[in-house]
């Protein structure tokens, strides 16, 4: 078996103390999930759609030039990701992000990407 070198010794520490911090499989799974509601460029506009002002369903495939039917499928999706919410007005039923970290989240990325 191969000697440790004394950087690996010294890394011992820091790989324990990682380790221990690691969140459980659980949670890393929800992660993955959310991630996952994020890997689809339909699902990326309507939330862009959604940055500043709540809309319903029918403006929301307006502005992406797609059926009503296509954007309650991804909205549906969106909202089980707990990503957008929905608020009931009479018969209609409008959207918005859940929270300011969502968009935080697309920021963030798109920050990345420009640099």
């Amino acid at each position: 078996m191969p000697q440790e070198c004394e950087h690996c010794k010294y890394n011992q520490q820091v790989l324990k103390r990682i380790k221990n911090e690691l969140p459980d499989d659980e949670l890393t799974s929800r992660v993955s999930d959310v991630f996952k509601v994020f890997g689809d460029n339909t699902r990326i506009r309507i939330l862009w759609t959604l940055f500043d002002k709540e809309m319903c369903v029918y403006d929301i495939s307006r502005v992406l030039s797609m059926t009503q039917s296509a954007i309650s499928h991804q909205l549906r999706t969106l909202k089980q990701a707990r990503l957008v919410k929905a608020r009931r007005d009479g018969k209609n039923t409008f959207y918005s992000i859940d929270d300011e970290h969502v968009k935080r989240i697309i920021e963030q990325v798109l920050i990345h990407l420009e640099e």
